[in-house]
């Protein structure tokens, strides 16, 4: 055992190894060659304006369903040079198959972009990004998009629906689960490493695929947690919290934006000028292309900003958007625009010829099949090399929630492991939302890996109990005899795979069904007894909480979920998770979220008594979780906390020590508090993280180093800078937990 261990350890480290190789060097994706610039010069010269429009197109095959409608022409579109690309279309055979009617049988033979939702994973599916945000790895979270990618282009595709960069603070919006989580500091580090991870350092490498940043922009604010809603907020919130993700992508050369299904201010995001051609391309400066969302165009009339379909597609093309995914708009109503003046040519051109110019940086034109190698799909997808990159993913993604009394690991003397609940053996639960072209069949359950990690020297019994999601309790009573059997209990709790992700808003966020009551049964046995938490958004689990000693969160691991999740539970991995988006006590308390600001009233524990303060009546103000929390095997100790300002550069000194048993690896976090600011400040904003291992009874040094400009703010003018004061620097375990020291910066 110690052996496989060392092997995939080593597996890991060379693949991190190469990440960081990759990032010592400098992208070439942001230009085209003359030689390129010049076809595409000749190529709008020879167009006709159908086939102009045609680029414009974006279409869906019938290969996979990710929206609500299909156009089953597509075919014969794409032959009539009416299609620009297809999503929904992947392996080698079906890729060159639809590609040969764009380059043989259309007049142009202008090569299709492929795209498809590669969000966590193709064929090998890592831990949904929420999971593997809370990693804290970001060498790891770009090497898993690079397997993506590789394994991605391996059958055809060569651009991504991803990353999902909205920063976001309502669990109830189902898309938490393919987002970084509430901060806006680590959403900026996560996407930047998520899309150099697609785009590598070259996209003329066939292994290499478009990103594209979404949802552009502020998708993650929608009011209630409802999917697809409104988003209401002021403008410099917009620009401090909620932009920065979406522009750290463009300055890593992420090569196309998606527009968002919400509205902002009253106008949706699909038809926002000012988002779309004044922000992003005047003062951001991104050359790629802007894609809408499934059908959004359409929807502008649902908006109510468009009479009909034909005014919508108007208002997007003049708004900025490129290309039209899946709404029919451009290719049903342009040439009309154009003829009534309401679109001009030059807009339609330069859509167009954005698009050409992915293609070229793509290296289409020069090989319009070189994604189509069927020696590289047989070859490289889910290759052992990449499952064991996932496996380990999924164990560093674990957060330990609770472990009183040091309920695990499980000790090494137990001869029977029960293993209890509806997500104990449920292959399909594993890949979680947006599992792209993933087999629920090759998944490993837990069920599966504790039994491929003990092979035979432990006996692993299963009862399912109950499901997740309704009221039968028919299956307490065997699950209760089974846990009598049992030196240790495992139960596997949490939410179907399908109850995160697109359109998967839920009003209660609680751990669903009869769990609650499954666990306290179980609990009455005396036996020890750890949770295993599977869901796609924080839960509330004040209940679970003080029923279970030991709560482990797992997320949704992906194909090597049972293998990742066995080894932190049998203690080969010593988890070093951290939250990245908040848990709450209740519902009542969403939204809650660690940088929120103070009020005129603050509620202090000094005064627990006092009235008149920002609380609840009926529970604290306090989290169940914070962000940036999460338990070891070991225990940790901060001291020697000491500040320098030099001129425009800040240093952080901390001293954090081992002091348990265990080697461990801890995220030691750093925050900032401007004390006093001409707009009121967060009590807390992350500036800085690294993870290190300490090895038992070791003590490190750590160094942070800050400047001025990482103390800056927007202001009402929209400006960013930085005010002279007094700050706090706090650092940490988590937000909730750290040492702090006053500065002065003048």
């Amino acid at each position: 055992m110690l052996k496989i261990f060392q092997t995939r350890t080593i597996i890991f480290l060379l693949f991190t190894m190469a990440t960081l190789a990759l990032k010592s060097q400098t992208p070439t994706n942001s230009g085209i060659s003359p030689a390129d610039k010049s076809k595409i010069d000749n190529l709008l010269k020879t167009m006709t304006l159908d086939e102009k429009i045609g680029q414009l197109s974006l279409f869906t095959s019938d290969w996979d369903v990710t929206g609500p409608t299909l156009n089953s022409n597509y075919k014969n579109l794409i032959k009539e040079g009416k299609v620009g690309a297809i999503f929904n279309a992947y392996t080698v055979d079906y890729v060159r198959e639809l590609q040969k009617l764009a380059v043989e049988e259309s007049r142009l033979k202008i090569p299709l972009i492929f795209g498809y939702d590669v969000i966590h994973g193709h064929r090998t599916i890592f831990p949904i990004p929420l999971a593997s945000a809370c990693s804290w790895n970001l060498a790891a979270i770009e090497q898993s998009e690079r397997i993506a990618a590789c394994e991605a282009s391996a059958e055809g595709i060569n651009w991504t629906f991803a990353p999902m960069v909205d920063i976001a603070r309502d669990p109830r919006w189902g898309r938490v689960a393919e987002g970084a989580g509430e901060d806006t500091w680590l959403g900026c580090r996560i996407a930047e490493a998520r899309v150099k991870g697609f785009q590598g350092l070259n996209l003329k490498d066939n292994n290499t695929i478009l990103a594209c940043a979404k949802h552009f922009a502020a998708y993650g604010a929608a009011q209630s947690g409802r999917d697809y809603h409104t988003v209401d907020i002021s403008q410099l919130s917009l620009y401090e919290w909620y932009l920065p993700p979406y522009k750290a992508c463009i300055d890593a050369g992420v090569g196309s934006v998606m527009t968002s299904f919400n509205e902002i201010a009253g106008i949706p995001s699909t038809s926002n000028k000012w988002l779309l051609t004044d922000l992003v391309r005047k003062d951001w400066g991104f050359k790629g292309f802007v894609v809408t969302d499934y059908t959004s165009i359409n929807e502008l009339v649902n908006h109510g900003v468009a009479r009909d379909n034909k005014d919508a597609a108007m208002l997007s093309l003049n708004a900025g958007v490129d290309m039209d995914m899946q709404g029919s708009t451009f290719l049903d109503y342009l040439s009309d625009l154009l003829k009534e003046k309401k679109v001009t040519i030059e807009a339609i051109d330069n859509a167009v010829r954005v698009i050409l110019e992915a293609k070229a940086k793509l290296g289409l034109f020069e090989d319009p099949y070189r994604y189509c190698n069927k020696e590289r799909q047989e070859k490289e997808i889910m290759a052992t090399e990449n499952l064991a990159f996932a496996r380990k993913l999924v164990s560093e993604s674990c957060v330990l929630l609770k472990n009183d009394k040091q309920t695990l690991p499980i000790p090494a003397d137990v001869k029977t492991i029960a293993v209890i609940g509806p997500l104990g053996d449920s292959k399909k639960d594993m890949l979680g939302n947006w599992s792209a072209a993933g087999q629920w069949e090759k998944c490993v359950t837990l069920v599966e890996g504790l039994k491929n990690k003990l092979k035979g020297k432990v006996e692993i019994i299963f009862e399912q109990g109950c499901n997740a999601n309704d009221e039968n309790r028919s299956g307490f009573a065997a699950a209760v005899k089974l846990a009598e059997k049992a030196d240790f209990v495992i139960l596997a709790l949490g939410e179907n795979g399908w109850m995160s992700g697109e359109a998967s808003s839920r009003s209660s966020i609680d751990l669903p069904g009869v769990q609650n009551e499954l666990t306290a049964e179980i609990m009455k046995t005396g036996k020890p007894v750890a949770v295993v938490l599977f869901n796609g958004r924080p839960l509330a689990i004040t209940k679970l909480h003080s029923l279970a000693p030991a709560i482990l969160e797992t997320w949704f691991g992906g194909t090597e979920a049972g293998n990742g999740i066995a080894d932190v539970l049998m203690g080969d991995v010593n988890p070093s998770g951290k939250l990245t988006m908040t848990f709450p006590q209740n519902l009542g308390q969403i939204p809650i979220f660690y940088n929120a600001k103070n009020t005129g009233r603050p509620y202090r524990t000094t005064d627990p008594n006092a009235k008149y303060v920002s609380r609840y009546l009926d529970v604290s103000n306090d989290p169940l979780f914070p962000f940036g929390y999460g338990l070891s095997y070991t225990k940790f100790s901060y001291s020697g906390l000491e500040t320098k300002v030099d001129g425009n550069k800040i240093q952080i000194t901390i001293k954090v020590a081992n002091t348990g048993i265990r080697d461990g690896e801890e995220v030691v976090q750093l925050y900032i508090q401007d004390k006093v600011g001409s707009i009121t400040r967060p009590v807390k904003e992350l500036k800085g993280f690294q993870k290190v291992l300490i090895k038992k009874g070791e003590t490190k040094t750590l160094v942070f180093n800050l400047t001025l400009d990482d103390l800056a703010f927007y202001h009402p003018d929209l400006k960013k800078f930085w005010e002279p004061g007094e700050f706090v620097v706090y650092v940490g375990t988590n937000s909730a937990e750290t040492i702090s020291k006053t500065i002065k910066v003048l």
